[in-house]
């Protein structure tokens, strides 16, 4: 996954859901597979940014930000993210953690927007 730049979203309120994973060794079409998810999830109702690292060591983080909760659930419920989702737990992470947050204020030092 290549996200490079800051996900230039809207005033809060909105969603972030925060994904913290340890890769396995091996890429087994990881990456087509990441790039993809990013190309889906920027077709879907809410979908505001997305912000994604990952280390050397496999160890990274992936933030993406909608604008419900209701966007969120249909977006874990796509069947193409689905079948992902599966994937990665047997394939890709080691370990992940999902987090979602409700975003009540943002700043930004405006060089960007």
């Amino acid at each position: 996954m290549a996200t490079s730049s800051i996900a230039q979203t809207p005033e809060p309120p909105y969603f972030a859901v925060i994904f913290t994973s340890q890769r396995t060794d091996g890429e087994r079409g990881y990456n087509t597979v990441a790039d993809r998810m990013v190309e889906l999830a920027a077709q879907q109702p809410g979908f505001l940014g997305v912000e994604s690292v990952r280390g050397a060591d496999g160890f990274g983080i992936t933030v993406s930000y909608w604008r419900s909760l209701d966007d969120i659930s249909a977006w874990r419920n796509h069947s193409e993210h689905i079948v992902a989702q599966d994937t990665g737990k047997r394939v890709w992470y080691a370990d992940y953690q999902l987090r979602i947050c409700e975003v009540q204020r943002s700043k930004s030092n405006g060089r960007n927007a």
